[in-house]
Parts: C-alpha cells; structure tokens; sequence
C-alpha cells in the first residue's frame, strides 16, 4: 500500500513541475494541426486521383 500512495505522491509533484499551455496556445496548435491535417489529406487526394487516372490511362490504352 505504501508503494501505491509514494507513487501517487510523486505523480502528483511531478505534474505540478510541468509547464501546461495557455488557452490561447492550445487554440492556435490545435488550428495548426487541424489545418495540417486537412492539407496533407487534399494532398493525397490529389496523388490518388492523378495515380488513378494515370493508371486507368494506361490499362486502357
């Protein structure tokens, strides 16, 4: 048991040393990464769809 509570003691002052983001920071990384996400899908939409239309060239020809 004394284990279990000196783990959870230490959790706790661990997390108080860590440097948590401001509201205004996490906004502007989450804007980031969604923004991210979406380019890098248009992006290998636009390899697929050329890969496919190459491909759908090449078979029928």
């Amino acid at each position: 048991m004394d284990k279990i509570k000196k783990y959870f003691v230490e959790a706790i002052a661990e997390m108080k040393k860590v440097t948590w983001p401001t509201r205004k920071e996490t906004y502007n990384y989450t804007i980031l990464v969604v923004s991210v996400t979406i380019g890098l899908a248009i992006f290998v939409f636009v390899l697929d769809t050329a890969f496919s239309k190459a491909l759908a060239y090449f078979i029928a020809n």
